[in-house]
């Protein structure tokens, strides 16, 4: 009896190989195509845009560029400390605005999404996380009320 061809181990890795592929180009065109949205706006739109978000336009340009997904483990780590996201985004827009921006920016997605995924992110956070101070502020406030 004959081996499938598409059982065999080097085309299993070869699949994992091409998705991880296909993946990123799916994530560069979306990254793309917000970028050449915002460069549709007037300077007028864009200039307001960075200022009622308090950032500079090149920064917006920046932030743009990394897709609507780019703080999603912002909000794994929320949950994983037990600060609720919505409350938060309710009672203090700034702050969440300003660790989104922290998160999106962040150079450390990686270990974040490693400490998650095993679950140490608690213990793990503030070694690395450009949000620690905020986040460590945050879960003594929340201690407070408690």
């Amino acid at each position: 009896m004959s081996e499938r061809r598409d059982t065999h181990p080097e085309y299993e890795s070869l699949n994992a190989v091409f998705g991880a592929i296909a993946q990123w180009m799916t994530r560069y065109r979306y990254a793309r195509g917000l970028r050449n949205e915002m460069m549709e706006c007037g300077p007028d739109d864009v200039a307001r845009i960075a200022r009622e978000l308090g950032i500079g336009q090149s920064e917006l340009a920046s932030l743009a560029g990394k897709g609507q997904n780019a703080a999603e483990l912002l909000q794994k780590l929320l949950v994983a400390l037990g600060v609720d996201a919505k409350g938060l985004a309710h009672d203090d827009p700034l702050v969440m605005r300003d660790l989104q921006r922290l998160c999106i920016t962040c150079g450390a997605k990686r270990q974040c999404a490693h400490d998650l995924e095993v679950g140490v992110m608690a213990e793990n956070f503030r070694d690395y996380c450009p949000n620690a101070y905020t986040l460590q502020a945050l879960l003594k406030g929340k201690q407070a009320k408690s």
